[in-house]
């Protein structure tokens, strides 16, 4: 039997409900969107249209497999963070509303500065780099990651967000020794693997088995990456410069302790929008 786009739409969305998903309204208008290549605005026009078969076979079918636990990100593609449309992929995470607080934090940070160098270690899709980049415009930034096919979706996020001018991507090891041609950066961001190795197996299904364990490992406690990165990178950050991190649930104040105890001051931690400690930064006051 026919039906129509808004329909089909508001069918998707019971099912989701029903399911008890965190977002049905965006998640199904997004995955009908993919479904009958239409953008937000053409679904809106078009919604007393009637679907033809196969967009609604495909929709369905799209709707199956989130309902199995599969992130509607991976199913379409693409995702939206700090209003920048991102290529989205199995080798990075999902961008998600709590970082946003850490790109807000990092251009506060920069706003007085000209041309201020900043680093994106750990980036995954590029999310947090591109999103400092394109509100503050004359910074440069590299996006360092170590995943080639996350260096590959960082290189198309760079080109669909037009800022091939003042955007690099480079393979960075964040456990390693930056490399010395890189300079020194005014800024370093980072939202690094923080899930304790020991935990990743109670993780929602839809984490655990599409997110990239790459991204999520932290080691034992959670904390190896912070530990790595603020020994070895700030070699990388000049004197006077900020390091800000993402944290997980109840880990600000041990990384706080960890970014003291190799010179950083002026040490703060700012909640996300749910009021969980999520940033934790300092100024680095002496080189290491």
């Amino acid at each position: 039997m026919a039906i129509t786009y808004n329909n089909l739409y508001l069918d998707i969305r019971q099912q989701f409900l029903r399911a008890g998903l965190p977002d049905p309204t965006l998640e199904s208008r997004e995955l009908v969107c993919c479904a009958s290549g239409k953008s937000r605005e053409e679904l809106s026009r078009d919604g007393r249209l009637y679907v033809p078969d196969t967009v609604e076979q495909q929709v369905r079918r799209l709707a199956q497999r989130h309902l199995d636990g599969e992130p509607v990100a991976y199913l379409i593609g693409e995702w939206e963070f700090y209003g920048l449309p991102l290529d989205i992929s199995e080798s990075v995470l999902i961008p998600r509303p709590d970082t946003e607080v850490l790109v807000d934090r990092a251009l506060a940070c920069i706003k007085t500065l000209d041309e201020p160098r900043v680093l994106d270690l750990c980036a995954g899709s590029g999310c947090i780099g591109l999103a400092i980049a394109k509100n503050a415009p004359g910074c440069h930034a590299v996006l360092g990651e170590l995943d080639e096919g996350a260096l590959r979706v960082c290189r198309q996020n760079i080109r669909r967000n037009d800022l091939t001018g003042r955007v690099v991507s480079l393979q960075l090891d964040a456990r390693e020794k930056p490399p010395a041609h890189l300079g020194e950066f005014d800024c370093i961001v980072s939202n690094p693997p923080y899930i304790p190795d020991g935990d990743i197996a109670g993780l929602d299904v839809s984490v655990r088995d599409y997110e990239p364990h790459l991204a999520l490992k932290g080691g034992a406690d959670g904390l190896d990456f912070y530990r790595d990165i603020t020994r070895l990178w700030s070699a990388a950050l000049r004197v006077g410069g900020r390091l800000l991190f993402e944290v997980g649930i109840g880990q600000a104040d041990e990384v706080l302790r960890i970014m003291r105890s190799v010179g950083f001051g002026d040490l703060e931690i700012t909640p996300d929008l749910n009021g969980i400690p999520r940033v934790v930064e300092g100024v680095l006051h002496k080189e290491l």
